[in-house]
């Protein structure tokens, strides 16, 4: 077991602190630059570094065409004798080029090693990444101006988030990563977890740990399906709690190793806050107001579009299939609702106009839903008929004409309430701040000493 005990004391031969940034190591169908950080991390201590934060995993714009999974970045921080210098470079440069799948399409490597305080110019970035499309020509820029140093593969454009995860201090809201990896043999093969262990794990540690298990389906989430080599992650508040949730969890495999990462995950870091409409934009994830403008209906393979307008623009909102109850709640929309949504800005197609994938429905207010009746007989109360456009009313039984023209107004109670509404936990993406976390949102970093148990 590799465990920091105790916190190590700088000394004059160990002042300087460096951060190495990895990002896009992996292909569509395997690989994880989490678990080439793991075995960093292994060799970094082997060279007596001092970590002073958990390891990074900062995920990036969702929407980017050219992301390969999850679209996560890592970050390794940590304090180092000069001596070393060009041995921890050298160990990350052989590690990137030994587990990379550089011959894969779209796998584009980034390693980049910035040391001292991280400045604001790069935060700035990171926040940009995050939310927006960043240009290889904008990270290199920066790179030469801050001086740091880069290695790229291929396009190089994994260098973009690389210097993002440097960048990503995690000073406001955050959440952590227990990540397990799998020994080799078995990578492709179906992950073996009890799953009613997991079940209980999430019974135990809630609402303390997220997005274990799919209660809809009786599905458990913190497996991946690919043949890359993480087993399981288990996403919470706090170091402590992942890891007690992993001592509940019973893998039915060996576990290689496994680590514990500080991350954005869960908070909505991606979501840019629009005033209106017409600040919506492609490749991008918005919250906006509006009021529905088309009724919900629902399009081949059973998903639901409906129109979103404010003053200036109308958009359509999609709620796909998988998102389970986000559905569900969005066929029950009526024109006139006012509402907030969340979610993914897609291109205009042929004739259809800017789409918003939904990831959350806030329900603001209610139109009032009437129905019309024919008035009752005023002299035997029973039920009219029309006598023709513009002639009337008559009743059915008697036929008294009716000295009432015009049809009865009544209020219909909707069942639809006021409230958010999220997608399904299985189709949440890496970002989307679930519910369980409303309420425990952190306001800064916390400042302290390392777990004496954060990876093995």
């Amino acid at each position: 077991m590799n465990y920091q005990r105790e916190p190590q004391v700088a000394t004059k031969q160990m002042r300087r602190i460096m951060h190495i940034g990895l990002d896009d190591t992996d292909s569509t169908i395997k690989g994880c630059t989490t678990y080439i950080a793991a075995l960093l991390i292994e060799k970094l201590e082997n060279l007596n570094v001092a970590f002073i934060d958990y390891p990074n995993l900062i995920r990036l714009n969702p929407n980017v065409p050219w992301k390969t999974r999850g679209n996560g970045a890592l970050c390794l921080r940590f304090e180092f004798e000069n001596a070393l210098e060009s041995e921890i470079k050298k160990a990350t440069i052989d590690l990137v080029e030994e587990h990379a799948h550089l011959d894969s399409k779209g796998t584009d490597p980034g390693i980049v090693f910035f040391e001292g305080e991280v400045p604001k110019e790069l935060q700035v970035f990171a926040k940009k990444t995050e939310t927006n499309i960043v240009t290889l020509i904008e990270a290199t820029r920066l790179i030469r101006s801050l001086g740091a140093e880069a290695l790229g593969y291929n396009t190089c454009r994994g260098i973009i988030g690389a210097l993002a995860a440097i960048g990503e201090k995690l000073d406001s809201d955050h959440t952590y990563e227990l990540i397990a990896y799998r020994k080799p043999e078995n990578y492709g093969s179906k992950r073996r977890v009890d799953k009613e262990s997991i079940f209980e794990m999430d019974r135990t540690t809630q609402p303390y740990t997220f997005n274990n298990v799919d209660f809809e389906k009786r599905r458990v989430i913190i497996t991946p399906r690919g043949s890359d080599p993480i087993l399981l992650g288990i996403r919470g508040e706090s170091p402590e709690m992942v890891r007690r949730a992993f001592k509940i969890v019973k893998p039915l495999e060996p576990v290689e190793r496994w680590v514990i990462f500080r991350t954005n995950q869960g908070t909505d870091a991606h979501l840019n806050q629009a005033k209106t409409l017409t600040e919506l934009k492609p490749h991008q994830s918005f919250v906006a107001q509006g009021a529905v403008s088309k009724s919900p209906h629902i399009v081949p393979f059973r998903h639901v579009i409906f129109g979103v307008k404010d003053a200036e623009v109308e958009v359509d909102c999609a709620a796909y299939e998988p998102t389970g109850n986000l559905r569900k709640i969005a066929k029950d929309l009526m024109k006139g609702d006012e509402i907030e949504i969340y979610g993914a800005v897609r291109h205009p197609q042929d004739d259809k106009p800017l789409t918003v994938n939904l990831e959350k429905l806030r329900v603001l207010s209610l139109a009032r839903k009437l129905t019309y009746h024919n008035p009752v007989c005023e002299s035997c109360g029973k039920s009219s008929e029309s006598m023709g456009k513009g002639q009337g009313f008559r009743c059915k039984k008697c036929g008294t004409k009716l000295t009432i023209t015009e049809k009865t107004k009544k209020i219909q109670e909707r069942q639809l309430k006021l409230g958010l509404y999220f997608t399904s936990t299985r189709s949440q993406r890496h970002l989307t701040k679930p519910l369980r976390r409303y309420g425990l949102e952190k306001s800064q970093r916390e400042i302290g000493i390392l777990i004496r148990e954060w990876h093995s």
